[in-house]
């Protein structure tokens, strides 16, 4: 099979009222998807004859993925998409997941004010389902609600260093491209609901340790990506 034939269907040309995100969105999910292959060259002046703009709305795009860490731009070379998590680094992911976001869900039961524990809680209660079919599409408004809510408690905690380490960590892009637990996500909603209840009662003791225990069970939702990577250019949930 060609690295072509499986983005028909799933590149389409860019809406011109929306250029610069849909160009952005558009190759975001190619690399979440796998269908631009971890460890991969990108060919800009392909990309661009495909989705139907010129390079430099890509370009651009490329230069945001870069910040979100899934492509790399070396001199000379241009850009590659990056490789996926190992076990080793994945394990270091959460190892420092658990003490950041402990950190941050201890600090915002006690900083945050009336504003964010509400803020907090009503993302906590929000709920979107994961569509029909496979690839990042499906989930990827899931993703955006799972990172939101993580980002509202550091913001929450009051320590821009803290929230700004965890953003920079990019840890459910880089997790949910890896392997995306469907099963979980309701559990995932249980768990935040948990968390913001610790928060909103400023309780930081049981909001460190709703947060810790949300970690390490999402931790095990993912662990079946390392039996199951796809093949190259396959969805890695589609099997």
């Amino acid at each position: 099979m060609t690295q072509q034939e499986p983005r028909e269907g799933r590149l389409r040309p860019a809406r011109r009222l929306t250029l610069a995100e849909d160009v952005y969105e558009s190759i975001k999910a190619l690399v979440m998807d796998h269908i631009l292959p971890p460890g991969e060259r990108v060919n800009i002046d392909a990309l661009a004859r495909e989705l139907d703009v010129s390079p430099t709305p890509v370009r651009e795009a490329l230069a945001r993925l870069e910040a979100d860490g899934l492509v790399r731009k070396r001199p000379l070379s241009g850009y590659t998409t990056t490789p996926l998590l190992t076990r080793a680094e994945f394990d270091d992911l959460f190892d420092v997941r658990h003490l950041l976001e402990g950190a941050t869900a201890g600090r915002a039961a006690t900083h945050a004010s009336p504003e964010a524990r509400q803020r907090i809680s009503v993302e906590a209660a929000a709920t979107i389902a994961v569509e029909a079919g496979d690839g990042y599409r499906r989930h990827a408004a899931f993703t955006a609600l799972d990172t939101k809510f993580h980002d509202l408690i550091a913001e929450a905690s009051g320590s821009p260093l803290l929230r700004d380490t965890i953003t920079r960590l990019h840890s459910h892009l880089h997790l949910h491209r890896l392997y995306f637990p469907v099963a979980g996500a309701s559990d995932t909603r249980t768990e935040h609901q948990r968390i913001a209840a610790a928060i909103v009662a400023g309780d930081a003791a049981a909001a460190t340790e709703a947060m810790r225990a949300h970690l390490s069970a999402a931790r095990e939702r993912h662990l079946p990506a390392f039996d199951q990577l796809p093949a190259p250019g396959t969805p890695r949930d589609a099997a």
